[in-house]
């Protein structure tokens, strides 16, 4: 069982910028970042295996990015330009095989951490 830990998570006024970390217990091939604000459902935001191929939602396309720290168990979220569109409690996810290559689906990722909120104020 992988556990992760997701750290980073705040309040920024609209245009401002954060920086999300996950850490994960073990090794794993493929991880993501998904959202999920109040009553909405949760949503792909990134993924990033340890080949460094990456996946974006077209909402954060060009605003964030996604990378993956030495020990490659590490995963950051560079966000940038923010709206409060992205007020959501963010999510790590991870499974231990490649990325899927057709999207960010949730059912296909294994291992969760509990979330780390960001809020967006305008």
């Amino acid at each position: 069982q992988v556990q992760l830990v997701e750290s980073g998570g705040g309040s920024v006024k609209t245009g401002g910028s954060l920086r999300l970390s996950c850490a994960a217990s073990g090794h794993v091939n493929c991880m993501a970042w998904f959202r999920q604000a109040p009553g909405m459902e949760r949503e792909g935001v990134t993924s990033i295996d340890t080949t460094t191929r990456t996946i974006y939602a077209d909402p954060v396309k060009g605003r964030f990015t996604v990378s993956r720290a030495d020990p490659k168990n590490t995963l950051h979220l560079e966000m940038n330009s923010l709206k409060p569109e992205d007020t959501a409690m963010y999510y790590c996810a991870a499974r231990g095989v490649w990325c899927r290559t057709d999207g960010l689906h949730s059912a296909a990722y294994d291992f969760w951490g509990q979330g780390t909120k960001v809020t967006v104020s305008s």
